[in-house]
């Protein structure tokens, strides 16, 4: 396999904000392979809050050049290469040239059957009370709406403007491990009060010990504290699902194996992404498939996606054709 790698940079329709910062830009990095036939494409994101930078990730698909050109399978590159961003991007750049490959769809491949449209979240990026539920009136019309959340005294009163807005919709919550502990249950409550049906980590990866055992009146779902299979163990007695995302797993191959083994120990599984273009959608639309909460709302954010995108009827949104990947 011959590879080309390089960043690319999309501007967002608006600042996108959590709890770590805020953004007006997707900067993603896409790695190419081709065998001088065909030609697949995978889409990543460097993840900050765990030391990545776009520059970094093309240096590690970089280093994988000459294993490539001697003939490294995707399986061997599971092993050549830990969970993260550059991983996902080779991963997935597999899954798109061996399914062209051998003319085959890419669910087809992985012994998935016909992916069909899913409900996404649309998500409301952290602000004021006010300015959320600005936000949330505009969109209040969307079935599923995914809240980020920043910690401090504001978040019952986010959480609760958000809802006055957008009294039909079905809504989950993001804390970005913005909770601290001694504010859990105040938080908890007016979740519960607002109708929320799931929080995503409320509290620090590593220092979430007063989850365990906790009876929340809320499903809990962990997002940063879960990248792959081997993260499962110091999961049990403190979440209920689990957020995976290509990027932490390390490209759509671990990520369908980690679903089934949290599947098999009783997690719901919720498909999540970062912000960037439909071919990074595209993969994760096949694991989505057996998913309770798909979050794949990414390309929404932007201000232009990449031609061939994935299509989206409100939010619905449809599976990839073969133009953009898999």
């Amino acid at each position: 396999m011959e590879l080309s790698v390089r960043i690319e940079r999309w501007p967002l329709a608006g600042a996108f904000t959590i709890s770590r910062g805020s953004k007006t830009e997707a900067v993603v990095v896409v790695a190419e392979l081709s065998d001088g036939t065909h030609r697949g494409r995978g889409e990543s994101v460097p993840y900050t809050r765990y030391g990545e930078t776009p520059d970094g990730i093309v240096a590690a698909i970089e280093a994988m050049r000459r294993a490539l050109q001697g003939g490294l399978d995707r399986a061997g590159l599971q092993r050549a290469m830990t969970p993260g961003a550059a991983r996902n991007a080779l991963d997935c750049a597999y899954w798109d040239v061996n399914a062209k490959r051998a003319n085959r769809r890419a669910h087809d491949l992985a012994g998935i059957g016909r992916p069909g449209p899913l409900t996404t979240a649309f998500t409301i990026s952290l602000g004021t009370p006010a300015e959320m539920a600005a936000a949330a009136e505009q969109a209040a019309w969307r079935p599923l709406l995914k809240v980020k959340l920043g910690g401090g005294d504001e978040d019952g009163k986010r959480i609760a403007a958000v809802r006055r807005a957008a009294p039909q919709a079905q809504i989950i919550v993001d804390a970005n491990e913005g909770w601290e502990a001694d504010d859990l249950q105040q938080n908890l409550a007016a979740c519960a009060d607002a109708g929320v049906t799931l929080i995503e980590q409320p509290l620090r990866e590593g220092r979430d010990e007063a989850l365990a055992g906790l009876k929340s009146p809320i499903p809990i779902c962990a997002d940063e504290s879960v990248h792959d299979r081997a993260c499962l163990d110091a999961l049990a007695d403190k979440y209920d699902a689990v957020n995976i995302k290509l990027d932490k797993a390390g490209g759509l191959t671990e990520a369908l194996a980690l679903a089934a083994e949290a599947e098999r120990r009783g997690f719901a599984i919720m498909v999540g992404c970062m912000v960037a273009t439909s071919l990074a959608m595209a993969p994760a639309m096949l694991l989505a498939q057996r998913a309770r909460v798909v979050d794949l709302d990414g390309p929404l954010l932007l201000a232009k996606d990449r031609a061939d995108g994935l299509r989206y009827e409100g939010s619905l949104v449809y599976p990839p054709e073969p133009a953009l990947w898999g």
